[in-house]
């Protein structure tokens, strides 16, 4: 698991455990089986009227992507597209495709394999754009179904709101204050599930999701880059420098020139 997710998961549970316990001489009306139901079952039902099935099958699937720490290997990655830019200045084919069975990146072995089928330098960019474009797509897609149950979440709170303060009307006319007080206590519990399940769960994944498409994209535009010079026969040493200070480019636009996690070798 990601070890900022990690912390972020123990740290918001305790901290939301501690509030409710010295909130409340009694942490138990804080649970409402009602009020769960109600948000909940009308995000999933609200997500379900907006997508296909095919899309929300991979529901978990990104949910595991968001907790796991995905490493890229950008140092491993130049150092491929090196390796065998050499072999194809040098002439040896035979030593590029026994090779590029060894490369672990499929975009990278993609872009090569071409290289060595003679493909235009036009064409290769082409696809690879298309391919880069169309990963931006899907995963963009997958992150904005999160931001879009974490806008259903907190409305579906105010239903339940709603629905507890219609209930409440009922009780004005006995006097008892103290169920009246217990009553609209009640009544505020489901938008209070809404705006935790939207901030500490929805938003977050499509914050995770977004963030790991950021990264995956410096990389696969490293690569179009490596491939590009294979193209022209640039010499492998320039290669390798240019691709460590496109990478750095990237990085330096993402942090700022402040972030400590530089992108050599993610």
């Amino acid at each position: 698991m990601n070890p900022s997710t990690l912390i972020g998961m123990v740290g918001s549970f305790a901290l939301l455990a501690i509030a409710l316990i010295f909130a409340s001489d009694k942490p138990a009306v804080f649970i409402d089986p009602a009020a769960i139901a109600i948000v909940l079952g009308g995000t999933l039902a609200a997500t379900f009227l907006s997508y296909p099935i095919s899309e929300l099958r991979r529901v978990f699937t990104l949910v595991a992507h968001a907790m796991r720490e995905d490493k890229l290997d950008t140092k491993r990655d130049i150092e491929d597209l090196v390796s065998l830019s050499k072999l194809w200045i040098q002439g040896d084919l035979q030593a590029v495709e026994k090779s590029l069975g060894y490369v672990t990146n499929p975009f990278l072995r993609t872009g090569v394999q071409m290289v060595l089928d003679r493909t235009p330098e036009e064409e290769i960019i082409d696809l690879m754009q298309w391919r880069i474009a169309h990963l931006r797509q899907r995963e963009t897609a997958e992150a904005q179904l999160f931001r879009v149950m974490a806008a259903y979440a907190p409305a579906f709170g105010m239903v339940g709101t709603l629905l507890g303060l219609i209930n409440l009307m009922g009780l004005v006319g006995s006097g008892d204050i103290g169920t009246i007080s217990a009553q609209l206590g009640i009544a505020f519990i489901a938008t209070f599930y809404g705006v935790l399940l939207a901030n500490l769960i929805f938003k977050p994944i499509a914050v995770k999701l977004e963030r790991r498409t950021e990264q995956r994209l410096i990389l696969m535009n490293m690569i179009l880059e490596g491939i590009s010079m294979m193209c022209v026969g640039r010499s492998p040493s320039l290669m390798r420098e240019t691709l460590k200070a496109f990478v750095a480019q990237y990085d330096d636009e993402i942090y700022d020139g402040k972030g400590s996690s530089r992108a050599k070798g993610h």
